[in-house]
């Protein structure tokens, strides 16, 4: 019997039709309003590309696990469905397909920045997330996951 496919352009539209992507100069509000950033990059993309500073750096490969607040394995942050997560890679493409995936796990605010690191970077806007106190602690306890 023969499956049904999809193709990738096709899957990364369906994940964008479920999100309110966010722009790069909407940063400095959401995070005003407690929006977390989340870096899903790549270490070796990180360190070729620069950090987003205050943004908590989780990988693609345990984002869900670290995010869905029934997992024994997530952040403290991870507290309940209603945190509004803003996931960031390079460009805006593999961000999407993760933010869908947290929406699926039922965490209806999250949702992507267009562009991704680059437009942030673009916006002269590296640090706009430089100052958000309440991430301090939890920075450091991902360091020893």
């Amino acid at each position: 019997m023969a499956h049904p496919t999809m193709t990738i352009d096709g899957m990364l539209e369906s994940a964008r039709a479920r999100l309110r992507r966010m722009y790069a100069f909407e940063l400095p509000t959401a995070i005003a309003r407690g929006a977390l950033l989340v870096d899903i990059r790549p270490q070796a993309q990180r360190m070729r590309e620069g950090t987003l500073p205050g943004a908590l750096v989780i990988e693609r490969n345990v984002l869900e696990w670290r995010l869905d607040p029934s997992s024994s394995a997530r952040l403290s942050l991870a507290t309940d469905h209603d945190r509004e997560w803003v996931v960031v890679c390079s460009e805006g493409y593999t961000s999407s397909l993760a933010a869908a995936s947290l929406q699926q796990l039922g965490l209806h605010r999250a949702t992507d920045l267009i562009g991704g690191y680059q437009a942030v970077k673009a916006a002269g806007l590296l640090s706009v997330a430089a100052g958000a106190p309440h991430l301090a602690g939890e920075i450091e306890a991902l360091v020893s996951l």
